[in-house]
């Protein structure tokens, strides 16, 4: 009788626990773990640029014709800087860019009734961009628009009138703004690619020619008009994480 009473026991113990962690309620899943894009980031870029630019001399009785060529540039350099994001996904942040360009220089060629023809090349040669930035992300990806100043520095300019090369004095640099766009994407870990637009607007720039050894074109001021840039990098970023 005793053994049965134990065994009873151990029935109703067993089923009725089972019975009563069904009613338990579901430990609900847990929430997807979203990237953060907060904090600091270095990294490196590749890709091209292209420039505008007008001309105008003060050359008497006549100003000169010109004609120029503006051929395309391979660039390449780094970029930090800091982002925050806030839970709405919205993401603000600042940046510093800067690029070295390759050998290709703006070429231009002065037709002038009174003084001939001249030829002259100007040779920016890296950018520098401090920027603003804002943009969503949606988890890993991150839509951007930046703005702000932009510094462009050159060497090498030459001038030549006749074949006869000629000094110019030049501001070698100059400073402008700066608008783009851009998107990325976290791939692993702190890690993340982008592609990026800008357009930079730069101060007109001026030359000085020489008047030795001295040409019909000596004290002419060649004023270089409209100057703008347009870039197209790839980048690859490392975030640091503030916590």
């Amino acid at each position: 009788m005793f053994k049965k009473r134990v065994e009873l026991l151990i029935v109703l113990n067993v089923f009725g626990g089972t019975a009563w962690a069904a009613d338990l309620p579901l430990k609900a899943p847990a929430a997807p773990a979203y990237y953060d894009w907060t904090g600091f980031y270095l990294g490196g870029n590749l890709g091209a640029a292209n420039g505008t630019t007008s001309f105008s001399d003060t050359i008497r009785p006549l100003p000169s014709t010109f004609s120029s060529s503006n051929p395309a540039s391979f660039i390449g350099g780094g970029q930090l800087g800091i982002n925050y994001e806030f839970r709405s996904g919205l993401v603000v942040g600042a940046e510093a860019m800067f690029d070295w360009l390759a050998n290709a220089p703006t070429t231009f060629t002065a037709s002038n009734l009174t003084a001939g023809t001249a030829t002259g090349t100007i040779n920016n040669r890296w950018i520098t961009m401090a920027t603003g930035k804002v943009g969503f992300a949606w988890d890993r990806l991150l839509v951007y628009g930046k703005a702000g100043g932009a510094w462009v520095g050159g060497s090498n300019n030459s001038f030549a009138a006749g074949g006869t090369p000629v000094g110019v004095s030049v501001n070698s640099s100059s400073a402008g703004w700066t608008a783009g766009a851009g998107v990325e994407w976290a791939f692993a870990g702190n890690w993340s690619a982008r592609a990026e637009y800008d357009f930079i607007g730069l101060q007109n720039q001026s030359l000085t020619v020489s008047g030795t050894p001295a040409t019909r074109f000596a004290g002419d001021a060649i004023n270089v008009n409209n100057r703008t840039i347009q870039m197209i990098t790839a980048g690859l970023n490392y975030k640091f994480s503030l916590w």
